[in-house]
């Protein structure tokens, strides 16, 4: 099932998205909240997409699926190509850091170039969203503890990336998480290890790979997160992105106003933004 949250006439809410239309959950309140209770939703949600009652996806804006995660994580240098790139060594740990909330952006919003910056990259990357959670979660117990996955964009500052020992500063501006366009439920994507990625810039690809490229895998990630905190519903977890990122071209390529930045991976769809300069 493909689940999206939209505002059409004023209001915001969830949605299910079935082919080029969208149907009502009917449910009040957030997509975290339909994710918390999904094992008594899922029979009748599943009824009421084939109910009819939907309307054009195009007659709808479609926000980021969850649009204020409890955490956001992130991890860094999880690709061997991108770890080439950035002349450094594959960790033998794994390496996080944290996006804030308010990084969230919607998977077809302007993504602002913050006043006084100039370095911001793109990075584009599978997003697994937590189910269940739970904590101390064995990594052979991961898949059950994940509800879906969605396409993310880890926007970056570089320069206020690397200004000092913790990236976090540098990957949280605001707009500079937008996800989507909705999230595919795990029981629809067969491999989440076999998905092939790719980023555009003005329709030059960037970046292409395939998530079983990563170095530390899903159910290695949602392990060691698990051993610190417990994982709630709606948690977002960004699993890295792979070689081609404007800082390691030569020349570097940063993203500059009016730069249209794509993002797709196979069978969730894509996100697409427009680089604006902040107002």
């Amino acid at each position: 099932m493909k689940l999206a949250t939209y505002t059409a006439d004023g209001r915001t809410q969830t949605g299910i998205v079935v082919g080029d239309s969208i149907v009502a959950t009917g449910i009040d309140g957030t997509m975290i909240d339909l994710i918390r209770d999904w094992d008594r939703h899922k029979p009748a949600l599943e009824a009421k997409a084939t109910a009819g009652g939907s309307v054009p996806l195009a007659s709808v804006k479609l926000e980021a699926p969850i649009q204020r995660p409890g955490k956001i994580w992130a991890i860094g240098l999880n690709y061997a190509d991108h770890i080439a790139e950035s002349k450094m060594e594959t960790p033998q740990r794994q390496v996080w850091f944290t996006k804030a909330q308010t990084s969230v952006n919607g998977p077809f919003d302007d993504i602002e170039i913050a006043r006084g910056t100039m370095t911001n990259d793109y990075e584009v990357e599978l997003v697994a969203i937590v189910g269940k959670g739970g904590k101390h979660v064995a990594a052979a117990d991961a898949p059950a503890a994940l509800f879906g996955y969605c396409v993310g964009n880890d926007v970056t500052e570089r320069l206020w990336q690397h200004a000092g020992p913790q990236w976090s500063l540098g990957k949280s501006f605001d707009t500079h998480a937008p996800m989507g366009p909705w999230i595919v439920t795990a029981d629809e994507v067969a491999d989440p290890h076999a998905l092939d990625l790719r980023c555009f810039v003005n329709g030059e690809k960037r970046q292409e790979s395939n998530t079983c490229h990563l170095v530390f895998d899903i159910w290695q990630q949602v392990e060691h997160l698990s051993t610190a905190m417990t994982l709630e519903p709606g948690d977002c977890i960004f699993t890295g992105t792979p070689g081609g990122v404007g800082a390691a071209m030569d020349p570097r390529q940063f993203l500059k106003a009016g730069d249209v930045v794509r993002c797709e991976i196979d069978g969730l769809g894509h996100i697409e933004a427009t680089m604006i300069a902040e107002g």
